[in-house]
């Protein structure tokens, strides 16, 4: 299984206050986790490596605008969806596609679509519930080293995990994916 440990808090922090070696550190640990999101966000392998390049470049840029050291995943998340989120905006076809591939795009941008409104469900969470939804559902902890990694005991992680995916899911019920026609 691919490491999905997060760079600990006090690179990030370090990082932060502009120490180089720190934040290169910090870009190369993080690298495994931003490719996954890529990879479950964008439509193409290509896309998804363009992407995870372009999120860990903003990381390099940017770091010192990370509000709180322990939101290094959301953050990184959020630009990863972005990322793949304008990737999708700019596609365009070089040739005329038959009928099928037509169809095949079209299913490729509606999966794109619903996976930018995961990730703004997600991102939209309350901050407790996010970590503990990021670390289980997209990072694939098991659901005792989720709960050690936030000192919580198993059942109060199982209880904000429980009221993330409902979040979640009221979210994406209020928020229908576009229809043929819809204009943006």
């Amino acid at each position: 299984m691919a490491d999905t440990t997060w760079p600990a808090e006090q690179l990030v922090a370090d990082a932060q206050r502009g120490d180089v070696a720190s934040i290169t550190a910090l870009v190369e640990g993080s690298h495994p986790n931003v490719r996954r999101f890529a990879r479950s966000l964008c439509a193409t392998p290509e896309d998804a490596e363009d992407a995870a390049q372009e999120a860990l470049i903003i990381l390099y840029r940017k770091i010192g605008t990370l509000r709180a050291s322990g939101a290094l995943a959301s953050w990184m998340f959020r630009i990863v969806r972005n990322e793949c989120l304008r990737r999708a905006r700019t596609m365009r076809p070089h040739a005329p596609l038959p009928d099928t591939a037509v169809s095949s795009a079209e299913d490729v941008v509606l999966e794109r679509i619903e996976a930018g409104r995961v990730a703004a469900a997600v991102a939209a969470l309350p901050a407790e519930q996010r970590r503990v939804l990021i670390m289980r559902d997209i990072q694939g902890h098991s659901g005792r080293t989720t709960a050690q990694e936030l000192g919580l005991s198993t059942a109060a992680m199982k209880s904000r995990l429980h009221r993330a995916r409902a979040c979640v899911q009221q979210s994406l019920r209020a928020t229908p994916l576009p229809t043929t026609g819809d204009t943006p």
